[in-house]
């Protein structure tokens, strides 16, 4: 039996419409429920809108609305656009709810009644764009990091929540539970800033200067800072400390969070737990940004995508794909329309909707439109590893789901679909099909493709649920229970003598306009591209000195987007730094062989001397390292 599953995402912020990022977000913790409800566990999601604070009044008042009318507007946003993107969660909290501010409360007083909360007088510098104070360290370029802003100096008395109280305890926590922050990279991230002295929070606003907040329970002078406001819903709606739901979901409780919030989700949050005495939640996972001309979505700039029109040109299960495919969670990607349109027509149209229409096909115009029964027999001499190719993907699928591994979990998919393509010009059933004696042998051919379908449409559920539906509904299969991953792991499932539709086109290819086709695009269908370089006579190509490397380590490096820092074995060890951390994680990266310059004369990349050169293509969409088809000695030449 499995564990009740609890995903939340983070409770967006009302001071603007949602965008691509939110619904990265949303569809992510929607992505991983579906997945654990199809193990057959019992699941709780949990979405909302967070609607107290500084930024909400300034944005009511630029609307010309009041605080309540104003959150009440953008709250509806969030609300109706999830159905939208055929997102089901269980329950939408808004911290406006009388429920959630009582629990607050409540646990302000307890809190401050065990005495890790305090008066005084404070300076510093704060956000109001981030609604906190900053220390000097964290700045950069004397500007806040997110918004690029310098802070304001503000002076004023409040009331301290003493974190610094509990920052061995944290320490100790992350380091005794390691998948506690996923991915690696941002647990470091965390332990990073803890070996600093953790300064204590300032957890109040005065009414002179902010009403809109949940008043103090201890002082009516002072409303909540909206951090110790907004964490707390995590647990507020589950019924805390007595309802059943948080009885049953909160020991299994994993928050989806983007990384501009790690620290108060990484630091604020587990220690106001711990302060309030209720377990800490199970996992913390945290993605990246999707960029947008090569920024971080900003409404200032101009730059922000809108999910809703996304959909509505390109279909929800398609935009769906393009998030969870498109982005190595943890990792910043980058999103074009051009690369959309480029994944849909490839992976979509291409390879699984003509797949499922070639076979679809095939079993209306030799079987009549109906599963055949086939001969075991014969079945052992054509069955040429589909069912263990399947079996793989699932296997895969599961491992690569249960760690967020999205995008590895696809290719799984993807993997098996390819064997498939391979498996039918293997077997020729059209070569088959004209032979009466070889009839039997057709029927093994078109039932284990059917078979591979099926496993295929309850593997791509939680990611496209209505292509899923759409497929099952096609190969006969109405019932929930060929959802369950028990029953995808079970080769043979697919009763002979069950009616097929008739094929449809599940991904229609998408033709860009010339009007609408940017310079991205043409470099990716060849026009636009740089010309070649003039022509070199084998002498000075001698010079150049490529060789297979074997990566054994590989690391972010601080500060730097898109470099990653490389040891490689060339036969000797060296070190490269390479501009590929927007497509490659360093964990995908051990291991692996890849081509080098090795004579490319060393050169410091971000303070760190690089001796040598990886080769790769560079897409729109990413860049794509040159390998090899199979393993070599490190060092060996490429002639």
């Amino acid at each position: 039996m499995y564990k009740p599953f609890y995903i939340t995402t983070p409770i967006y912020y009302v001071n603007a419409r949602p965008h691509l990022g939110h619904a990265y977000t949303t569809i992510v913790a929607d992505v991983a429920c579906r997945f654990h409800s199809i193990r057959g566990g019992e699941t709780f999601f949990l979405t909302g809108t967070d609607e107290h604070g500084d930024k909400v009044v300034r944005s009511a008042k630029k609307e010309g609305l009041s605080p309540r009318t104003y959150v009440d507007q953008i709250s509806g946003l969030f609300r109706s656009l999830w159905p939208e993107l055929n997102i089901q969660y269980n329950y939408f909290i808004r911290t406006t709810d009388a429920s959630h501010i009582s629990i607050v409360e409540e646990i302000m007083q307890r809190i401050y009644d065990a005495g890790d909360i305090y008066f005084s007088e404070y300076e510093g510098l704060y956000c109001f764009g981030c609604e906190r104070f900053y220390t000097e360290r964290e700045l950069v370029d004397g500007k806040c990091p997110d918004h690029e802003t310098e802070p304001e100096i503000i002076k004023e008395s409040n009331y301290f929540f003493k974190m610094s109280r509990y920052q061995s305890w944290l320490i100790d926590h992350i380091k005794n539970n390691p998948d506690f922050i996923t991915p690696e990279r941002y647990k470091n991230e965390v332990l990073s800033f803890l070996k600093e002295p953790l300064e204590d929070l300032c957890i109040s606003r005065p009414k002179t200067r902010l009403k809109w907040g949940i008043t103090l329970p201890f002082d009516e002078n002072f409303v909540t800072y909206v951090w110790f406001d907004a964490l707390l819903n995590y647990v507020s709606a589950l019924g805390y400390p007595d309802g059943d739901l948080f009885k049953t979901y909160w020991p299994n409780a994993r928050h989806v969070v983007g990384k501009d919030i790690l620290k108060p989700h990484g630091i604020y949050w587990p220690v106001m737990l711990k302060a309030a005495g209720i377990p800490v939640y199970r996992q913390l996972h945290v993605h990246g940004y999707w960029n947008v001309d090569q920024s971080k979505m900003s409404k200032s700039i101009g730059n922000v995508v809108e999910p809703l029109q996304l959909k509505n040109v390109y279909g929800i299960d398609a935009f769906r794909f393009f998030l969870m495919r498109g982005m190595v969670f943890g990792l910043d990607s980058n999103f074009s329309e051009a690369a959309l349109v480029k994944r849909i027509n490839s992976d979509l149209a291409n390879d699984l909707g003509n797949l499922f229409s070639r076979i679809l096909t095939m079993a209306q115009k030799y079987f009549s439109g109906v599963v055949p029964e086939i001969d075991a027999k014969v079945e052992r001499e054509l069955e040429l590893g589909l069912e263990s190719e399947a079996l793989k993907a699932t296997t895969e699928f599961e491992n690569h789901m249960e760690t967020f591994a999205f995008h590895k979990a696809l290719m799984a998919i993807w993997e098996l679909i390819s064997h498939m393509n391979k498996y039918i010009d293997l077997t020729t059933p059209w070569v088959l099909a004209k032979k009466k004696s070889s009839r039997k042998q057709l029927e093994v051919v078109i039932y284990n493709l059917l078979e591979s379908l099926r496993i295929i449409s309850g593997l791509i559920y939680p990611i496209m649920p209505d292509t899923a539906k759409t497929m099952q509904k096609h190969l006969g299969l109405d019932s929930e229970p060929f959802y369950h991953l028990e029953t995808l792991k079970t080769w043979k499932s697919l009763a002979p003598g069950t009616k097929l539709l008739k094929s449809v086109a599940l991904f229609p290819r998408i033709e860009l306009k010339e009007d609408r086709t940017s310079l991205q695009t043409k470099r990716e269908s060849g026009a636009g591209m740089p010309a070649i370089k003039p022509e070199i006579t084998l002498d000075t190509f001698d010079k150049i000195d490529l060789r297979v490397a074997t990566v054994i380590h590989a690391e972010a490096i601080p500060r730097a987007k898109k470099m990653l820092k490389l040891e490689v074995d060339l036969g000797e060890k060296k070190i490269i730094v390479a501009g590929i951390s927007g497509s490659y994680s360093p964990e995908e990266l051990v291991g692996r062989q890849v081509i080098v310059v090795a004579n490319l004369k060393p050169a410091k990349l971000m303070g760190i001397l690089s001796n040598g050169m990886l080769l790769a293509t560079v897409e729109v969409d990413g860049c794509t390292i040159a390998t090899l088809d199979k393993k070599v000695k490190p060092g060996t030449p490429i002639s």
